[in-house]
């Protein structure tokens, strides 16, 4: 059973991927997601491909995808009375109203919370924002790599010392994706406590809190040392010799994290073939282990460095260690772990074009949760008004003024 979201009904009202990836996360979960798309040019992220920040092959936009799986649209213009009445009467059928339009823009269009919720006083209110709902910077616009990325942290973490490089976020909507996660989990809290209380709730999440949720743990620490959180050097000296990593052969690298140095380090040995490295008194115990680190790192940088991946592949994997590899995103893909868990789903677009999609990260009765393909832009328009009791005519009528696509 994977649709424990079935009989919710979303309103959306949002672009691009940080605020549409939690309702599309909550449709693969049996949410009926009805998606309100600008009257002509639809979701921002349909004109993605010719922006210059990402390749979109033109017979599947998979970025589009992603974030608006198994959703339902339609085109509405919000800026006419007759776009906000439709839009009224979609969300008193609605439980979760959700959008990320700035404080400004949602004022102008009316469709704020007092709004959403004359409409329907039960509805759950949702925001997403770049930078939180409240301070100087709430009605200013921002995406992930800014907010997520450069605010919170993240980049001036993961920036390498050695290098005189910021890095840039590893994926696009990278923070996206992890924020619409967290809208998804606030959305889900949310219908529980209406459901326990009768209480509808208002719910804000932000890049910027994602990201600071995020570097959680560097913030603590930072905050109590009173240092700005930076990661060690790459060629430190010391630490533990089983918590680094390693590059094979073939120029592979190999990922340990062993906090329990002295345990694993036997049994390393063994797995590998050379018992003398667990018989050598400078690595007879944890202790012993870190005084000498610099020799143990120094005698598993050979080691590792004499034979290719696949090698070490087969000699690791009956060891109890803690290891991967470093994978790319094609690797990733095919991992035995990802092809048994069912973590990827092949789709077919509306054109019939075959493509995978992640699926969504958590599991029910050991199920994955299957998505459902995005919609064409205002695929559903006309059975939606059909659903709101608005006969042709009239649909017809709205659609010459450019109510309605």
């Amino acid at each position: 059973m994977t649709a424990v979201l079935k009989g919710v009904r979303i309103l959306e009202v949002a672009e691009h991927t940080f605020v549409p990836a939690a309702s599309a996360l909550l449709s693969d979960l049996g949410a009926e997601v009805i998606k309100v798309e600008h009257v002509q040019r639809g979701d921002a992220m349909r004109g993605l491909a010719s922006s210059g920040i990402a390749v979109v092959p033109k017979d599947v936009h998979v970025l589009l995808e992603h974030s608006n799986r198994g959703k339902r649209s339609i085109g509405l213009d919000l800026t006419s009375d007759e776009g906000l009445d439709i839009l009224a009467k979609l969300a008193a059928t609605a439980d979760v109203f959700l959008t990320n339009k700035l404080p400004g823009v949602r004022a102008k269009l009316k469709i704020d919370l007092e709004d959403i919720r004359a409409a329907n006083p039960n509805i759950i209110y949702v925001r997403g924002t770049g930078q939180g709902e409240r301070g100087p910077d709430a009605d200013k616009g921002s995406y992930d790599a800014l907010a997520f990325w450069a605010r919170a942290g993240i980049a001036a973490g993961a920036t390498r010392p050695e290098y005189d490089l910021v890095p840039t976020p590893p994926a696009p909507g990278f923070g996206d994706s992890l924020g619409g996660m967290t809208i998804a989990g606030g959305i889900m809290g949310a219908l529980f406590h209406r459901e326990r209380t009768g209480e509808a709730t208002v719910v804000d999440v932000s890049l910027l809190s994602t990201g600071l949720w995020a570097m959680g743990q560097a913030m603590a620490l930072s905050l109590l040392l009173e240092v700005p959180w930076a990661p060690p050097p790459n060629d430190r000296p010391g630490g533990n010799p089983l918590s680094r990593n390693y590059d094979t052969a073939d120029g592979r690298t190999l990922a340990f994290t062993c906090l329990q140095a002295g345990k694993y380090w036997p049994t390393l040995a063994a797995a590998v073939g050379r018992d003398d490295l667990a018989t050598d008194e400078r690595f007879a115990d944890h202790q012993t282990l870190l005084a000498n680190s610099n020799d143990a790192i120094a005698a598993l940088t050979e080691l590792f460095a004499s034979q290719p991946l696949d090698h070490w592949r087969t000699v690791l994997d009956p060891w109890d260690g803690q290891w991967a590899v470093v994978q790319n995103t094609l690797e990733a893909a095919v991992d035995p772990q990802t092809v048994a868990n069912g973590y990827l789903h092949e789709l077919k677009n509306a054109a019939g074009n075959s493509f995978q999609l992640v699926a969504a990260p958590v599991q029910y009765d050991e199920q994955p949760a299957v998505p459902g393909r995005a919609p064409e832009f205002n695929e559903h328009g006309d059975a939606i008004l059909e659903e709101l009791g608005i006969d042709w005519d009239t649909v017809v009528d709205l659609k010459v003024r450019g109510v309605v696509a």
